[in-house]
């Protein structure tokens, strides 16, 4: 049995953008709010169904016709928001590991973005290797051995790349901590 789309899936699937157009406004509003309930951001949702839309377009050629094309977004766009979010909170993480020795961790809205900018500013200033380490290892959570996979070295030089880009943030952010406006504590 055909799915109610299924005219609009085989007539995109020729290059037909009226379809492609059709599917999006009549599915963008309840994929949107299914987004936005994983992800509790407005932006991020509205750029996670762009991408969901964007794939959906890239990816016509291999959608079943048959089948309900809503079944496929909503996958995909579960997917991308489960994406999000584990990489929201392996930054969290990050800025947890590099604040564990602290007394006080920030409360304060503006603090807390001073904190992050002074982080970016630690990271920028690592090597480019470092910095690729710290975004495969810590922000996007590969193992050793696909961090090294992905750059083409031994998963042992990770491990001493990741620690001493580990120690530079750490030791980063106790030198700037207290220069910084709205941080007078100390890691």
């Amino acid at each position: 049995m055909k799915s109610p789309d299924s005219k609009l899936v085989v007539k995109m699937r020729a290059g037909d953008v009226s379809a492609f157009d059709s599917l999006y406004w009549r599915y963008y509003q309840v994929v949107y709010r299914n987004i936005l309930k994983l992800t509790k951001d407005p932006l991020v949702s509205e750029d996670i169904l762009q991408e969901v839309f964007i794939r959906l377009w890239e990816k016509r050629q291999d959608i079943n016709y048959e089948q309900p094309v809503v079944n496929w977004i909503f996958v995909i766009s579960f997917n991308l928001s489960i994406d999000f979010t584990r990489k929201k909170l392996r930054e969290q993480e990050l800025h947890r590991k590099l604040l564990v020795d602290s007394e006080a961790i920030p409360q304060n809205a503006s603090v807390y973005e001073e904190y992050y900018q002074l982080l970016k500013r630690a990271i920028d200033n690592l090597s480019p290797q470092k910095q690729r380490i710290i975004k495969l290892c810590k922000l996007e959570g590969y193992t050793y051995e696909e961090a090294a996979a992905e750059m083409k070295i031994s998963k042992h030089t990770v491990k001493e790349y990741l620690s001493a880009a580990m120690a530079s943030l750490s030791e980063y952010m106790r030198q700037h901590m207290n220069k910084a406006s709205g941080m007078g504590y100390a890691l």
